[in-house]
């Protein structure tokens, strides 16, 4: 029986690639945000055992709390996306799945011959040495940083205040 770390890794990477392909070829587009929803926590579990525990987090609050948020926002805000008529139809299907199965097999050639190192290190996390470093040296630059994206999160609302004061003027 494999080891649980390999069993762990097998469905995190099913759980990744079957949400990728609901994305790409569903025709429901609530499905597919949703989808996308399992693809950004498969990355993100990915993350976690490799011990980037930083990212694996930076994944979860920036990918699937903001921009899937956004995502779902835009649609469920957009009204009759369901009657709209599909733009791109699936005319190059089939020059698509053979570009593919190139890719993989190249891809899979490259994973099989190629002479992976084996050598097992400690998990060590990663978020001590990057707390250290933006509440020490990088402090100044971290507090700019946070000050510039306040300021636009003040500006963003402030013109959108004015959008609809003006749409409620004019009705």
């Amino acid at each position: 029986m494999p080891p649980l770390s390999a069993l762990v890794f097998l469905g995190l990477a099913a759980l990744t690639l079957g949400s990728a392909g609901i994305v790409a070829f569903s025709r429901n587009i609530i499905h597919a945000a949703l989808a996308l929803l399992g693809t950004f926590l498969g990355i993100a579990g990915l993350y976690v055992t490799l011990s980037a525990d930083f990212i694996a987090a930076a994944q979860v609050l920036v990918y699937v709390g903001g921009t899937l948020t956004l995502i779902l926002f835009a649609v469920m805000l957009t009204s009759r996306i369901e009657d709209m008529k599909v733009s791109n139809p699936r005319g190059g299907l089939a020059v698509a799945f053979v570009l593919v199965t190139a890719v993989l097999l190249v891809l899979g050639r490259v994973a099989t011959r190629t002479p992976w190192p084996a050598e097992s290190r400690p998990a060590m996390p990663s978020t001590a040495k990057l707390g250290h470093a933006f509440l020490g040296e990088y402090l100044f630059p971290f507090e700019l940083g946070s000050i510039i994206l306040l300021a636009a999160m003040i500006g963003a609302v402030v013109l959108a205040r004015r959008a609809v004061r003006r749409s409620w003027e004019r009705e």
